[in-house]
């Protein structure tokens, strides 16, 4: 498939990996296919190792598949891309540098027409987007892992990337606040449009936060399941206990019970 055959911004096409361990040969990924449609948010779920980070790195272009082509924005996927955002569970902030500074390392590192009055106001707007206007000279010891997390996503999004990619980026935090970050991510989608790629083990979160769910097979993983979820926007926090709700995660949860029993004997 060539990707003007698609309207697909993220298209992974046939894709397989292996990969070479002590013990041997590792399969992960077997003639994987989906697509994410620009502006959509597409959850990842799955059984433990069955290769979701795999997806994202991919993606980023931080690994190459060995065999089958990954296209964003029409374009093959065969080095890192600076029109990927990331944000990953330790949200690894510099100690040495305060939030603000942390927020705008993107702009350091990727080519930027903004002044650098341009990048700290872009810095600040986003820090008051997530609730931490007042605490830009602070350092990361200095905040909450909530509020580290907050910051985290600032920094993945300070040089307004096309595509976020989020690997379990609430699973350390406590329920409260994990939920609290959900609000907030659909602050920024208002806000911070972008297309979304999410790897989750938590379903709830999945189906909050994600137009789309898909379920990958146990390893070597293949796409198992697809549920796409109507409602689109900002959402509350009752929906996840409406009749539908449920609905969708008992069907969501029994796919993930066939997945790890279909997985490879060893795997």
């Amino acid at each position: 498939m060539t990707p003007a055959l698609h309207k697909d911004l993220i298209r992974i096409d046939g894709v397989s990996h292996t990969f070479t361990t002590e013990s041997g040969s590792l399969p992960v990924l077997d003639n994987l296919t989906l697509g994410v449609p620009e502006n959509g948010f597409t959850a990842i779920v799955g059984p433990s190792g069955c290769g979701k980070s795999t997806v994202t790195r991919l993606v980023a272009g931080l690994l190459k598949p060995d065999a089958g082509s990954v296209w964003l924005q029409g374009q093959e996927v065969t080095s890192p891309r600076s029109v990927v955002g990331m944000a990953f569970q330790n949200p690894v902030l510099l100690e040495w540098r305060s939030i603000l500074k942390n927020v705008m390392l993107p702009l350091e590192i990727v080519s930027s027409s903004l002044s650098s009055a341009a990048r700290e106001a872009r810095a600040r707007d986003l820090l008051k987007l997530v609730g931490l206007a007042g605490f830009e000279d602070k350092r990361p010891s200095e905040l909450s892992g909530g509020m580290r997390q907050r910051a985290s996503l600032c920094r993945a999004l300070v040089h307004q990337p096309e595509v976020l990619i989020l690997d379990e980026p609430f699973g350390a935090l406590d329920a409260f606040t994990r939920e609290d970050l959900w609000q907030t991510m659909h602050r920024l989608r208002e806000e911070e449009p972008f297309t979304g790629v999410l790897i989750t083990h938590d379903l709830r979160e999945a189906i909050f936060l994600a137009d789309e769910v898909i379920v990958l097979s146990g390893r070597p993983a293949t796409v198992q399941y697809t549920k796409a979820l109507p409602q689109r926007g900002p959402r509350s926090l009752d929906q996840l206990y409406t009749p539908e709700a449920t609905e969708t995660l008992n069907i969501l949860r029994e796919q993930i019970k066939i997945a790890r029993e279909g997985e490879e004997p060893g795997s």
